[in-house]
């Protein structure tokens, strides 16, 4: 595995080899990018402010369900078409965000009708998170290195191999309590992974950078917006599933 490439899944080595085949006479900034994923994450709340009104108006949950799960898979195919064909990102990765956020609407609406106030404290800690972790990269706060980049990586690859694992064998029955519970061990781990995932942020400005320092051209800012939506995606959940079994001790 290269060093140079992030853990976060799409923003690998065909970001940078692919990224002289699309013609372009502007070239990419990072602060392109990072408008660019502003504008995708207000697509994300435009998304999930429908299944979150959804929730708490229809007369039966199970409404809620499909609009859910539709936009989990359909959020999921976005993701392999831009991963396959980067040119689309400009198209597709706001198309990602909105079906996106319908999962994120409905599956923080589930937290909130259990915890009051979880939903905006994991909306808040996640934007502090983005921000510092932008702030700490630019600033050389946080620097990376080839030895923090490849821990980075190989911490990220354990936890998408621990979740499939646990999901694989929960279809068997098996009870994985010490990762899904309330107790400290589970605690523990959902924080590691918390911290793991803001990381990835530093990793995904770092790779960004990269980029922009080669001379990208600019609409792969589009898919650079998108490799930071989808690790902030993963973030927002960690923490709305770290602050639930807080709330429960």
């Amino acid at each position: 595995m290269s060093l140079i490439k992030s853990s976060n899944p799409v923003l690998g080595d065909r970001f940078l080899k692919n990224a002289s085949s699309y013609a372009s006479s502007e070239v990419m900034t990072f602060k392109g990018t990072v408008n660019k994923t502003i504008l995708l994450l207000l697509l994300v709340i435009l998304g999930a402010t429908y299944t979150w009104k959804l929730a708490f108006t229809a007369a039966d949950v199970s409404s809620l369900y499909p609009w859910m799960f539709g936009g989990a898979i359909g959020g999921f195919i976005s993701c392999l078409v831009i991963v396959f064909k980067p040119a689309t990102a400009r198209f597709m990765a706001p198309v990602y965000s909105i079906l996106e956020g319908l999962f994120l609407g409905g599956i923080s609406a589930l937290y909130a009708a259990q915890t009051q106030g979880i939903v905006l404290q994991a909306v808040l800690v996640t934007l502090a998170v983005f921000f510092f972790m932008l702030f700490a990269y630019r600033t050389g706060i946080i620097k990376v290195t080839d030895k923090f980049r490849s821990g980075i990586v190989a911490a990220t690859g354990g936890i998408m191999v621990a979740y499939l694992t646990t999901w694989i064998f929960s279809m068997f029955g098996v009870n994985f309590s010490f990762m899904y519970g309330n107790g400290l061990m589970s605690i523990g781990i959902s924080l590691v992974i918390v911290v793991i995932a803001a990381l990835n942020l530093v990793l995904d400005f770092d790779f960004i950078n990269r980029g922009v320092q080669q001379g990208a051209p600019a609409n792969m800012e589009w898919y650079g917006a998108f490799g930071i939506m989808v690790t902030l995606v993963w973030l927002y959940i960690e923490i709305l599933r770290l602050l639930s079994k807080l709330s429960k001790r």
